[in-house]
């Protein structure tokens, strides 16, 4: 199954898609009104205008570092998993979206990185929790977080994953359990994302790595901006080869016409018997 994954609700009405996802609210904090002709995807704790607007939101290490866009590592602005108003209106924003379709995918969920977060609020409930190990109670916060949301969620729970299958990764750097949320998440998206795909061998490194992590279907999306159309075919045909759907991100025209390429070469190739 082939998807797109937009900002233009129209495209997600375009034949060659069997799969569309609208970006609800992305990573800078713009959001939108739901839509009820695809998937509507939710940044949960990537949110640039909550984390400039009210600093106490933000994430801070355990150097007090913020976890702002200003700093080198990051691309977007953060808020701390553990705030329960803001968690509150993410999950309003959750059935707001599920009223309109019934499927919703969970952008952006976890902890910024290894070292956060060591705000205030969570000092205080990694104290007055049953943890020893702040990791594994950072793991809960989420995993509490995400059960959450899928309660709300009648249709597929989507959530998408950092790119890296390495063992343990996840789990350390954004809080992730692999297992505990396999319990509500129905297929993971990894987006593989490449300015050319001039070659794919590590798509299919990272393909097959989360082949072996995972105990549910996940999907890769692949960036599909000014990429060449036989180079985003190839790197079709090899996600393809592991992942359960392919998405693309963000160019609805040019990943319509390497749909159609594929179509068409599928069925040039096509032999019938006597």
């Amino acid at each position: 199954m082939y998807g797109v994954v937009t900002r233009n609700p129209e495209e997600l009405d375009w034949p060659e898609f069997d799969r569309g996802f609208y970006e609800m609210k992305d990573v800078t904090g713009r959001a939108t009104e739901p839509v009820e002709s695809g998937v509507n995807m939710i940044s949960c704790f990537g949110d640039s205008a909550a984390a400039e607007s009210d600093p106490s939101l933000v994430p801070v290490s355990d150097e007090g570092e913020p976890a702002t866009r200003d700093r080198p590592y990051f691309d977007w602005g953060y808020v701390c998993p553990t705030r329960e108003s803001y968690r509150e209106g993410l999950l309003e924003m959750i059935d707001d979206a599920a009223a309109a379709y019934p499927d919703v995918r969970l952008d952006d969920v976890g902890f910024p990185r290894a070292e956060y977060c060591h705000c205030e609020q969570c000092e205080r409930e990694f104290d007055a929790s049953e943890y020893d190990d702040r990791m594994e109670w950072r793991a809960n916060v989420i995993t509490d977080f995400v059960a959450e949301a899928t309660e709300r969620i009648p249709g597929k729970t989507y959530l998408t994953l950092y790119p890296d299958p390495y063992p343990g990764h996840l789990y350390e750097r954004a809080g992730l359990d692999l297992d505990a949320l396999s319990e509500y998440v129905d297929e993971f998206v990894v987006p593989l994302y490449d300015m050319a795909y001039s070659t794919t061998y590590w798509l299919e490194v990272i393909a097959t790595g989360f082949e072996d992590a995972l105990s549910v279907p996940f999907s890769i999306e692949l960036y599909a901006v000014d990429i060449d159309i036989d180079d985003l075919i190839h790197a079709t045909e090899v996600a393809d080869a592991y992942a359960n759907d392919v998405f693309f991100g963000y160019e609805s025209g040019n990943a319509r016409g390497a749909i159609r390429r594929m179509d068409a070469d599928s069925r040039d190739g096509v032999t019938h018997g006597k």
